[in-house]
């Protein structure tokens, strides 16, 4: 298992290639590079990633979901066509920085009416993605987000057995905001779990970093070795969850204990 922290931690505060200098100083060797915007999605700009992060090891990245995802799903073959293309960017920048997955938002709840899932359609599109993503070594990681279609375990019960090469990526922030249990995702997810985004909260629900709230890591790195999980624990908050880098550093270097008392076995960590 890996513990690293996503670039999207460091959002506002530094560009997307300026975050490699404050991960170093925090400790952190892995990252999930969080592409901000359409400029970002690029060879050129991957390049300039890869020249930044030195020895940091990236294990996945992440696109602004509604500039292009939700419309992967469009029925106007067009428009899927032209979201395809630029999720094929966001692919290759992926491919030049050595990602292995990509985490997926999908489409957005946009309505108030109660949804009702065309699964095969669905999984025909996403199917599709998957494909295109193995074009560029890249694996699709389907998150959990309280805000989009995959807001509960039962919408990717419905997909496992239609997108067999789908894999996960379990969020706990998205988790609590959803209003459910992150364990009801992680039973669903199993074997397909890639990779966690780590978060706190307070007895409240408002979000915090690690070590600030009441989440029990160690429990969650517990479950996590029980069912073989061999990936990445990302830590993904909200800038304005902390003031200062070095509280940053402070909650990674928690994680890193409460996974120590877990008892699992870490690589790639400072």
């Amino acid at each position: 298992m890996e513990i690293g922290i996503s670039t999207a931690s460091l959002f506002g505060r530094y560009f997307t290639e300026e975050t490699f200098e404050p991960m170093r100083e925090i400790g952190a060797k892995v990252a999930e590079v969080f592409f901000a915007t359409h400029s970002e999605y690029t060879d050129d700009f991957a390049n300039i990633v890869n020249e930044k992060r030195g020895d940091i090891k990236i294990h996945s990245i992440h696109a602004l979901t509604t500039q292009f995802e939700p419309d992967i799903f469009n029925l106007n073959p067009r428009t899927r066509k032209d979201a395809e293309a630029i999720a094929r960017n966001v692919l290759s920048a992926g491919n030049v920085i050595g990602a292995k997955y990509y985490t997926f938002h999908g489409a957005a709840l946009l309505k108030r009416t109660k949804y009702r899932y065309d699964y095969d359609f669905l999984s025909e599109r996403i199917n599709n993605l998957i494909d295109i993503c193995k074009e560029y070594g890249i694996e699709l990681c389907y998150e959990n987000v309280h805000w989009a279609h995959f807001s509960r375990p039962e919408f990717f019960e419905n997909l496992k057995d239609r997108c067999p090469s789908l894999k996960t990526c379990l969020d706990i922030k998205q988790a609590k905001q959803s209003g459910i249990d992150y364990t009801e995702f992680l039973n669903v997810m199993g074997d397909r779990l890639r990779t966690v985004h780590l978060c706190d909260y307070l007895d409240d629900g408002e979000l915090a970093i690690p070590g600030r709230g009441v989440f029990d890591f160690v429990t969650l790195f517990k479950r996590l070795r029980d069912v073989g999980f061999n990936g990445a624990c990302l830590v993904e908050v909200y800038t304005k969850n902390y003031k200062e880098l070095s509280e940053l550093k402070d909650s990674y270097e928690y994680v890193l204990e409460c996974a120590d008392k877990a008892g699992v076995k870490l690589d790639f960590v400072g």
